[in-house]
Parts: C-alpha cells; structure tokens; sequence
C-alpha cells in the first residue's frame, strides 16, 4: 500500500523535528519534505506533488500557500497546524477549501489519525463539509433567524467577541449569548466558527 506522501512547515526546527519523528514511525507516512519558510513549502508542494501538506497558520503565509494551491488547482490537500483557533483565521481557511485545523495542544495520536482520515478521503474540506450540512438542512426546512440573529451572525464572521458584538449593537453580553444560543440550535451548529462559515455560505447564496 502506497504511503502518505507528506510536506511539512513550521517556522520552528523544533517543531518540525517533532513532527517528522510522529510522522516517521507510522508506517504509513513518509515526510518528502521539511521546511522552514513558506516559499520552500510551496516549492516542495509544486514540485513534489504531495498528498497531504501540514503548515503552520500563525502567520499569513499558510493562507498564502492554501490558496495557491486552489488557484493552480493542485491535488495537495492542505491541514494547518495552529497554536489556538482564532475564528476569523479558521473562517478563510474553511473559505479557501483547508482540510482542517488540528491544534499544537493535540496528541501525536490524535495528530496521526486526522491525517489519515484527510488521505483516505474520508473528509471533505471545511467549507464543503458545511455547505454540505446547509443543503441537507434547506432540503428538510426553511431555517428561519429574526434580523437579530442575521446581524449577530454577520459580526461573528468578523471575528467580534460577544462584548465586541454588545457594544456595537448597544446590547448585553448575555443577551448576546441568548441570540447565538438560538441560532446555534436553528443552523445546528456548536461553535463560533462553524457559525462564521454558515454566514460565508449565505453570503454566497444570495450574493453582494
């Protein structure tokens, strides 16, 4: 069976180091290449045609590579590797077709089993897997939101915090949090971030 084929990237040795040992002992992984700027990583990505490329995301040049491969189509597909989600980070990288964001915090297990369901093609890129989850449910209901929880949904996407959010619309934090309790039932969604890629959908659907 052929192995995964495999280009990572952190700005670290260290890090680097560390995953090019979790990866090495699975027999079903071979690391192609290491680097340590993204310039070397889409090189690597170009030139070597990996399965799998896992990047760092704490600066703008993951999101760089990420749609350099969309654009030139590439067959790559893309995980980032991330000290902390941050919605608005997780948001584009969902928007421009990443495979998924797996923390620092994460086990080498749990590192290794993502990684694998990523190349069997057992999951979809973020954002597919959401538009995915909205078509079923427009198929099922016509999802209703009051105006409220439209202009909530909008300033989660801009990656506001609940405060933010309160202050700008001249409510209180925990009547935010009743909104987006609500919402996050209608959409049936569980998180911010998953709210945030839902606002990208609709955005898309019913246009500028």
């Amino acid at each position: 069976m052929p192995r995964v084929r495999t280009v990572i990237a952190d700005r670290y040795p260290v890090v680097l180091c560390g995953l090019k040992s979790i990866l090495h002992a699975e027999n079903d992984f071979i690391v192609v290449a290491s680097c340590c700027d993204g310039a070397k990583a889409m090189e690597a990505i170009r030139d070597l045609s990996p399965d799998i490329a896992l990047l760092d995301m704490q600066d703008a040049i993951g999101l760089e590579i990420l749609a350099a491969v969309r654009s030139e189509r590439l067959c790559t597909r893309v995980v980032f590797l991330a000290a902390a989600m941050g919605d608005r980070e997780l948001v584009t990288a969902a928007a421009w077709g990443a495979y998924g964001v797996v923390t620092k915090e994460a086990t080498p297990e749990m590192l290794v089993d993502f990684l694998r369901q990523v190349a069997s093609g057992r999951l979809l890129p973020l954002g597919l897997l959401d538009a995915e989850h909205s078509w079923q449910q427009e198929r099922g209901a016509r999802i209703i939101l009051t105006e409220r929880e439209y202009q909530i949904m909008e300033l989660v996407s801009e990656g506001l915090s609940n405060k933010e959010i309160g202050r700008r619309l001249n409510l209180s934090e925990g009547t935010i949090k009743v909104h987006l309790h609500h919402t996050y039932q209608k959409l049936a969604v569980h998180n911010r971030t998953a709210l945030a890629v839902s606002t990208l959908f609709r955005r898309a659907k019913i246009g500028p």
